[in-house]
């Protein structure tokens, strides 16, 4: 029982390591992937260890794969609570909304308009905007509260240059540096 408990914990543990190291892989951290990559290989081993020790006992490998299962829920939650890195997120409205553009410039964000074209040669105000990922629902709320039929898509860019977002950081390392 002690050791199915073990497995059960190890996974929880685990599978949020693995989650994370991914992100990190993915966003070029290398050196915190390697480090997560280190500490993922040492729980897996003992819990896999532990698993394969005695095959005959069901309870262990039931450990396993529930704590694997609840892991990959918390990783997720986790994740969505870090919010690694940078979104891009385009709007789409009906009219230019000088009091929205405004409100989410004074709150911060970069914000970069052009009249584009729709379907049956409407015209549309698109808004576009790269913020920091753990900052995206805060925007979402404020575009929603101007222009609650607004269309917004989100993504997140692999690599950028220049733009206020790249001069925003580069103020924030020479101020966390002093």
């Amino acid at each position: 029982m002690l050791s199915a408990l073990i497995i059960f914990v190890a996974q929880l543990i685990f599978v949020p390591v693995l989650t994370l190291r991914t992100i990190m892989m993915v966003k070029g951290m290398k050196e915190k992937a390697a480090a997560l990559g280190t500490l993922e290989g040492i729980i897996y081993v003992m819990a896999l260890g532990l698993v394969f020790s005695d095959l005959a006992n069901y309870l262990n490998m039931a450990a396993y794969a529930l704590g694997f299962g609840i892991g990959v829920y918390i990783g997720q939650i986790l994740e969505q609570k870090l919010a690694i890195g940078f979104v891009s997120i385009e709007v789409n409205i009906t009219s230019k909304n000088e009091e929205l553009i405004t409100n989410l410039r004074s709150d911060g964000f970069s914000v970069s308009t052009s009249e584009v074209e729709g379907m049956n040669e409407a015209r549309r105000y698109r808004l576009d905007c790269t913020a920091r990922r753990d900052r995206e629902q805060e925007f979402i709320r404020v575009v929603s509260k101007y222009e609650p039929s607004a269309f917004i898509v989100s993504y997140e860019p692999r690599n950028f240059k220049g733009g206020y977002i790249t001069k925003a950081m580069r103020k924030n390392k020479k101020n966390t540096a002093v």
